[in-house]
């Protein structure tokens, strides 16, 4: 199986931690350069000092940007495509906050479609170029389970990862024979500063313990427990292997088997 990525160039979004981090380190780990990026620039630099470097000419970097400032996040994809040809694109980025659809406000439904659609479409520009170029490019969405089965209390959020599942699924189409897929990845439950946040959410707002309200979202997933960042980073880095060239359009569940729906 053709796994490795050596001499391939990723630019990993939300890469300072969780599942952003684990997803650089794996393809750090097949031989792909890697550059971060996130808003943090001391998280990035350690984050980025931990990677792996399998072989002699491997390199990383990191950029500091707020996935909020198009403007800023448009000239520094622009200065990364222009040093270095970036093959594989991976868009992840923090979800909204907790709350209903019913009482979210304009803004908090503005904020979430400019920090994850705009800047998806933002970057995606940016790099195509090169991209088509190379006849090889790899582009995966981290976003969630809510867009085969939507969450209870993450009304805005369902409703961005939706429009960013349909993005995807309309670009597999029409990128398809330049040799670029896209692709998503929806993560159910896993091990992150964002779960951390939504038990003590739906903590404080039941007044019930966060181990109660665990064991109850537990109860649910067929696994009895929840995933770990590496989990869904391994099938993130997949799709972007020469071995998932015929893999395009899709969007993986990586959740235990909580989620019900067929397709």
């Amino acid at each position: 199986m053709h796994l490795t990525l050596n001499e391939r160039h990723a630019l990993v979004c939300g890469a300072s931690r969780g599942i952003g981090l684990a997803a650089a380190t794996e393809l750090a780990e097949l031989g792909a350069n890697v550059t971060l990026l996130a808003r943090s620039a001391d998280k990035l630099t350690t984050a980025a000092a931990s990677l792996p470097r399998v072989h002699g000419t491997q390199h990383h970097d990191w950029r500091s940007v707020d996935m909020l400032d198009t403007a800023q996040l448009q000239t520094m994809a622009a200065a990364i495509a222009s040093a270095q040809p970036v093959h594989i694109l991976i868009n992840n980025t923090g979800g909204p906050p907790a709350g209903t659809a019913q009482t979210a406000t304009i803004d908090a439904f503005e904020t979430a479609f400019r920090q994850h659609l705009l800047a998806n479409q933002t970057l995606l520009q940016a790099l195509l170029p090169a991209m088509r170029a190379t006849g090889y490019g790899r582009i995966v969405n981290v976003i969630s389970t809510s867009v085969k089965e939507p969450i209870a209390g993450l009304g805005v959020s369902n409703t961005i990862r939706a429009a960013v599942a349909s993005w995807a699924k309309t670009l597999a189409s029409e990128l398809a024979a330049d040799g670029i897929t896209v692709n998503n990845v929806l993560p159910g439950y896993t091990h992150t500063q964002r779960l951390d946040s939504l038990l003590a959410t739906r903590a404080a707002a039941t007044g019930r313990s966060v181990e109660d309200i665990a064991a109850g979202i537990l109860a649910d997933v067929p696994a009895g427990r929840f995933g770990e960042a590496t989990e869904i980073a391994a099938v993130i880095a997949f799709l972007c292997t020469p071995a998932a060239a015929y893999v395009n359009g899709v969007s993986i569940a990586v959740d235990g088997g909580r989620t019900r729906a067929l397709s």
